[in-house]
């Protein structure tokens, strides 16, 4: 009995001590620090790569309506494109039209090689630069590189850029 009684003196605290000591206020403050740091460091990233795979889910989606309305229309490419939230109309009324959903580039659609932000442009020919947030797509060319240039009459390629971890732009070509 008197073991017993030793060990539960030795686990409770006189009186006097209640509370928590400084050691494990420190520990408990230094895990939680750790805790917000790499919460801190890791939403960014997230945030980031989910920006950049809307894009690209965008480009596959407008490079797909593009190619549909090419099928259907005995190879030719959409001069015109309309836009109404969160479809992209390629093509225009008596030809058979295509649509694409966005959800990234929701600012517009234009026939010209420089759409505003948010916009997707339509032009022919080469391009070799992509404003920030805009998605460009040429027809009648080919990817070299990270550039857009005249190619075969059939080729469409995609334009646009995604961030980098280094809070920087990347031009990126894609063909459809």
């Amino acid at each position: 009995m008197h073991m017993i009684q030793q060990l539960k003196e030795g686990f409770t605290r006189k009186r006097g001590e209640s509370g928590f000591t400084i050691i494990e206020v420190m520990i408990v403050l230094a895990i939680a620090g750790l805790i917000l740091l790499i919460v801190f460091l890791a939403v960014p990233a997230l945030q980031r790569n989910s920006r950049n795979t809307q894009r690209k889910n965008d480009v596959a989606a407008v490079l797909a309506a593009v190619s549909e309305y090419s099928d259907n229309n005995n190879g030719q490419s959409p001069a015109t494109c309309s836009f109404a939230s969160p479809s992209i109309t390629v093509g225009a009324a008596p030809a058979t039209i295509a649509q694409a959903k966005v959800g990234y580039y929701n600012a517009g659609c234009s026939a010209t090689a420089n759409p505003g932000v948010g916009a997707v442009g339509f032009t022919a020919g080469a391009h070799a630069a992509v404003a920030t947030d805009a998605l460009v797509i040429t027809t009648g060319a080919n990817c070299n590189g990270t550039a857009a240039v005249v190619g075969s009459a059939r080729g469409v390629v995609a334009l646009y850029q995604i961030e980098t971890g280094s809070g920087t732009v990347a031009s990126v070509c894609q063909e459809g």
